[in-house]
């Protein structure tokens, strides 16, 4: 039985490790991308608006007309970032357990792209909306261009977890 233990326990955190090495190295990624967006001039998510939501969120509020326009939160870009992260780990997490632990082993760039591309539905469906910017960010002033920017955003976030696995020992 006590071996059986030890096992679980060195299973356990063995794939917490590939969870966060993965998550991090996805949102690190990912967030070199933004970077070399914003310095070419490409306006990008400020993840403080991130933290802002949240904030209003705890108060009950979800829905905004212009999260811009909210009232600021305390460390909203502190919680902001911290949120941008923690996403990063809970996607790298249904990576793993979507492609299971084969996949692990042997990881192959296909599925983590699939992955990364699906987990643009989070910002178009749910943070998009409550931020005021409509589904899809229909009620931004260009739609199209900022649906194709999340689109390949989420794809460099994809690279990123294929990446993130290969680093897994």
């Amino acid at each position: 039985m006590f071996r059986f233990r030890q096992r679980a326990e060195e299973f356990a955190m063995s794939l917490l490790l590939s969870i966060l090495l993965i998550g991090v190295a996805a949102t690190v990624l990912m967030d070199g991308w933004t970077l070399l967006l914003k310095r070419l001039g490409v306006a990008t998510l400020d993840y403080a608006m991130l933290g802002r939501w949240a904030g209003h969120l705890l108060r009950g509020e979800v829905y905004h007309a212009g999260i811009a326009r909210a009232e600021p939160v305390s460390h909203e870009r502190a919680w902001g970032w911290a949120l941008h992260y923690a996403v990063g780990l809970l996607f790298a997490t249904g990576l793993l357990l979507v492609a299971g632990e084969g996949w692990l082993q042997a990881p192959t760039p296909g599925p983590a792209l699939v992955f990364g591309l699906v987990t643009v539905l989070l910002p178009w469906c749910v943070m998009q909306p409550a931020m005021g910017a409509g589904f899809f960010a229909s009620r931004t002033p260009t739609p199209w261009r900022n649906r194709l920017r999340s689109l390949g955003t989420h794809g460099v976030f994809g690279v990123g977890l294929y990446l993130g696995a290969c680093l897994v020992p």
